[in-house]
């Protein structure tokens, strides 16, 4: 396994692992959690609900027990946009490739124990592409105005920073156009940053440090207060090594980025500016989980379970950190016992995903190569040319 294929792997299967976890504490308090497991979780759990199928009507998935939820799905149907494009990506990609997939291919889905339409178990938000681009004719760079502004678009990035390994600013780009057809404001901004620092995390030696900077130095408007606010109050952290100081961190992250997440403290019951668009808000998932890297100094079991803990949107907040900590750290990062229970539980093959997605960044990083070649010697043209009539 060469090095592309060793981050990408790590990378797809350190968010997917992350994310299987977090699903079985999706939307509940970390009190609520304790309760329910007799202590913080620290593996794989079974659902929150036993009776999962009546718990919730509206969203009878089966969370737990190994399964991946709608963030791994995304993701994986984004590598496969990317497979069958072999070149960046763009909002009328979106259109062009996910939308028809969502609408056409039939995938297993963990949580609803069957072979379903990747339209049938993503949320409203989700279902809003299929909405905005095939049934309303909308433009795509357009398409995500009016859409609830959530982590719909960021959850899902991974890949556009595997795109762009070491280069986080070109990441950003990339995912700030893609998630134009499906999220605006800090939604959009989100999965921009996101991104960004998956790029930097693949950077041959980079470090949380340098990964946090690229975050920051990209951000706009609420994320880039929300970040600051996180690394400030990260600065002065060690990693906990009890119970009592890992909660404690889980009341400091959510204490540091309340002001900024306009869903409020009750994530069921959420406040009347929830998820509207806003030059000061910022999603929540993504500041948290990069407050979990911070902490732990990048390690993916820690920071994977303080988001599994943490609790509220937890499959997405630790789907983020465990991208970016397997980024850092390669495939080893990643539980062996975690991925093969998550691979075995949701009938997937989740390193061959990754070893797809480094035969693309392969294309793409030629591509590159020869694009910055030609442009070096149209620049050398240009110089030799000036000053002559």
């Amino acid at each position: 396994m060469d090095w592309i294929e060793a981050t990408a792997v790590a990378v797809i299967t350190g968010s997917a692992v992350a994310d299987a976890l977090g699903g079985a504490t999706e939307g509940w308090t970390p009190e609520q959690i304790e309760d329910r497991y007799g202590g913080p979780v620290s593996g794989i759990v079974g659902p929150f609900n036993q009776d999962w199928r009546h718990a919730r009507p509206i969203a009878p998935y089966h969370k737990g027990d190994g399964h991946v939820t709608d963030d791994t799905l995304m993701t994986r149907s984004l590598v496969d946009c990317y497979a069958a494009r072999r070149a960046p990506l763009d909002a009328y990609a979106v259109a062009d490739e996910l939308v028809p997939r969502m609408m056409g291919d039939l995938m297993w889905v963990p949580e609803l124990e069957g072979e379903h339409l990747l339209l049938q178990r993503v949320f409203l938000a989700e279902k809003w592409l299929v909405a905005r681009l095939h049934y309303g004719h909308v433009d795509p760079r357009e398409a995500g105005v009016g859409n609830l502004v959530n982590c719909g678009a960021a959850m899902y990035m991974a890949p556009v920073g595997l795109a762009h390994m070491g280069d986080p600013a070109g990441a950003y780009q990339e995912a700030i156009d893609i998630a134009g057809a499906h999220q605006s404001s800090y939604g959009r901004e989100a999965a921009g940053v996101f991104a960004a620092a998956v790029a930097q995390a693949c950077a041959p030696g980079a470090t949380v440090a340098e990964v946090m900077a690229a975050a920051q130095a990209l951000a706009h408007d609420g994320t880039a207060l929300a970040l600051a606010a996180v690394a400030e109050a990260m600065s002065g952290v060690e990693p906990p090594t009890t119970v009592a100081d890992r909660r404690e961190l889980g009341r400091l992250l959510r204490a540091t980025v309340a002001p900024f997440d306009s869903v409020g403290d009750m994530y069921r019951q959420q406040s009347l500016d929830a998820r509207r668009p806003s030059r000061t808000k910022s999603i929540e998932e993504l500041p948290v989980a990069l407050g979990f890297v911070l902490a732990h100094r990048g390690d993916y079991r820690e920071a994977v379970l303080g988001a599994v803990n943490y609790g509220r949107d937890a499959d997405s907040i630790a789907s983020m950190a465990g991208a970016i900590c397997a980024g850092l750290a390669g495939p080893a990062a990643v539980p062996p016992d975690w991925l093969d229970q998550v691979e075995q539980a949701s009938r997937m093959d989740l390193r061959a995903t990754g070893r797809l997605m480094a035969d693309v960044v392969r294309d793409l990083l030629a591509q590159e190569t020869a694009r910055l070649q030609r442009r070096q010697r149209l620049i050398a043209q240009i110089g030799a040319s000036e000053g002559q009539p």
